[in-house]
């Protein structure tokens, strides 16, 4: 979980179904203060947090690069990938996501991407994730006996209105989220991410708690 608007949701919706371990990575990125607000999601629900110190000192990503400048449109139309792409991140999260999952004998692993409403970043494609299913599927030890360890996307195809609608049903806090680019204490208002954010509220008729500080 990032502390964003996407994995809170999915967070909540995976919470339905199953008791939950929220694993969380410091990794260098810009907004350090996602970790802070996926911790107290986590605690929002007394589910253990495990936060994960990783680096990534290649850079590669305006997001780990506070020298990079960070774009302030929305998404192409075109379809190009931004300079916030960070250089395989999913692969990077979630096969460490894997190996937590299979060390504790979890079921399943949930992550929050979608495909709509997004930032172009192939790692959040459901081709990406179908081929992942298939590493897991080889790659484990519960493969290999049999013992499916479930990978499960399911906002993949939502848009940002239908994330915030669905988490406002299941009564996520989502004062305790954070999507910006940047670090706190109010977020930008500017960047791509926070353009998406606001673009989900605005359609859902619903006042974003977060944003409306930067009004």
């Amino acid at each position: 979980m990032s502390g964003g608007l996407d994995s809170a949701v999915t967070f909540y919706m995976a919470r339905k179904d199953y008791e939950c371990s929220v694993l969380v990575f410091n990794y260098g990125q810009r907004a350090v203060c996602e970790v802070d607000r996926a911790e107290k999601l986590a605690a929002s629900s007394s589910s253990p947090c495990h936060v994960l110190e990783i680096s990534l000192p290649w850079k590669g990503s305006a997001l780990l690069d506070t020298a990079a400048e960070l774009p302030s449109e929305g998404p192409s139309e075109k379809g190009d990938i931004p300079a916030t792409y960070v250089p395989a991140r999913n692969l990077i999260f979630l096969s460490f996501a894997a190996s937590f999952a299979e060390a504790q004998d979890a079921d399943a692993i949930f992550i929050g991407a979608h495909q709509l409403d997004f930032s172009n970043y192939p790692d959040c494609r459901e081709i990406f994730f179908e081929n992942f299913r298939e590493t897991i599927k080889t790659g484990t030890k519960r493969g290999a006996e049999g013992r499916s360890l479930q990978l499960v996307t399911p906002i993949l195809n939502m848009t940002k209105k239908e994330i915030v609608v669905t988490g406002i049903e299941l009564g996520v806090p989502f004062e305790h989220t954070w999507s910006c680019y940047n670090d706190g204490p109010v977020p930008c208002g500017k960047c791509e991410s926070c353009s998406l954010r606001e673009k989900g509220f605005r359609e859902a008729g619903v006042v974003d708690p977060i944003l409306i500080a930067c009004k």
